[in-house]
C-alpha cells in the first residue's frame, strides 16, 4: 500500500489530516502486530518469572500448601490466554513508537518552538508508562493478598490462566496508561486548550473525578490498587500544573520578545 505525501509545504487540508491519520494508524498497528509476536515467544518465560511469583508469595504467606500453577477450565483458556497476554506485551513493546506517530500525527498544528517538545515528550510518556505498569505489579501481590484474605479462609484460590493473567497484565497497562495523564495535562495547556489557573480553580472537582477514574482502572477494586494509582495520580496533576505554567509563561516571554523585536 502507497501512500502520497504532499508535494508543496503548505496548511493540510481534511483530506491530508484522513491520509495521514490512516498512515500513523496503520504503522501503530503493525508495530503492535510486531511487538506480539515478542510477547508470543517470550510468553512461557515471563509466566514463570513475571506473573506467576506474585502469586506463588501469597500461597506461600498464607500457608496454602501447593503448588503454585494455573488451572485451565475451558478448552480455548490456554489460547485466549497467551494472545491476550502477547497484546499487552506487543502494546508495551510498542509504545515509544506509538507515542512518536501520535506526536508526528499532532506536529502540523504546533509552531516551530513546540516542535522541540517532541524528545522530551516521547521519553518522560515511556518513562511514566514504565514506572506505572512496575508500581502495578510491585503492589498486585498485596492487591492479591487482600482479594484472597476477604473471600474467608474455607475459600482455597485456584485460578485459571485467562482471569489471573488477565487480570495482572489488565493493571500494569492501566496503570501505565494512568500514568500518562500528566502527559496529556502539560500538552493541553501548550496547545492552549486550558490554562493552568484554570486547572487549580477546579482541583476539587480533580480529586474526585481521578478517584472515580482510578476505580474505574484498577478492576480488582481492592483499596491497595486505588491507593497506589489515585495519589500518585493527583501528585501528577499538581506536577503538570507546574509545569505548564513553566512553559506557558516562558512561550509568552518569547512571544513577547519576538514581538519588541521587530519593532
Amino acid at each position: 500500500m502507497k501512500f502520497r505525501r504532499r508535494s508543496a509545504p503548505g496548511p493540510m487540508t481534511f483530506w491530508d489530516h484522513l491520509a495521514e491519520l490512516r498512515r500513523r494508524l496503520i504503522w501503530s498497528v503493525a508495530l503492535l502486530l510486531a511487538g506480539s509476536v515478542v510477547g508470543l515467544i517470550l510468553y512461557d518465560w515471563m509466566l514463570e518469572q513475571i506473573f506467576l511469583p506474585p502469586y506463588c508469595n501469597v500461597l506461600e504467606n498464607q500457608g496454602i500448601d501447593r503448588p503454585c500453577t494455573l488451572v485451565i477450565t475451558e478448552p480455548l483458556d490456554g489460547f485466549k490466554t497467551r494472545i491476550r497476554v502477547s497484546l499487552y506485551v506487543g502494546l508495551v513493546l510498542a509504545m515509544p513508537a506509538i507515542l512518536w506517530h501520535i506526536w508526528r500525527f499532532v506536529t502540523p498544528a504546533l509552531d516551530r518552538k513546540e516542535k522541540r517538545y517532541a524528545v522530551p515528550f516521547i521519553v518522560c510518556a515511556v518513562t511514566l508508562f514504565l514506572c506505572g505498569a512496575a508500581l502495578a505489579y510491585s503492589t498486585f501481590e498485596r492487591a492479591l493478598d487482600f482479594l484472597i484474605s476477604f473471600g474467608g479462609t474455607s475459600v482455597d484460590p485456584l485460578f485459571s490462566p485467562g482471569a489471573y493473567l488477565g487480570l495482572i497484565t489488565y493493571m500494569m497497562v492501566a496503570f501505565g496508561i494512568g500514568f500518562e495523564f500528566p502527559i496529556l495535562l502539560v500538552f493541553l495547556q501548550i496547545a492552549g486548550v486550558v490554562k493552568p489557573a484554570q486547572l487549580r480553580r477546579v482541583r476539587r472537582y480533580a480529586i474526585v473525578g481521578i478517584v472515580t477514574l482510578a476505580a474505574i482502572l484498577t478492576p480488582s477494586g481492592d483499596p491497595v490498587s486505588l491507593a497506589a494509582l489515585s495519589v500518585p495520580m493527583y501528585a501528577f496533576y499538581e506536577l503538570a500544573i507546574l509545569v505548564g505554567r513553566l512553559l506557558t509563561r516562558r512561550r509568552h516571554g518569547q512571544v513577547l520578545s519576538e514581538g519588541s523585536s521587530t519593532k
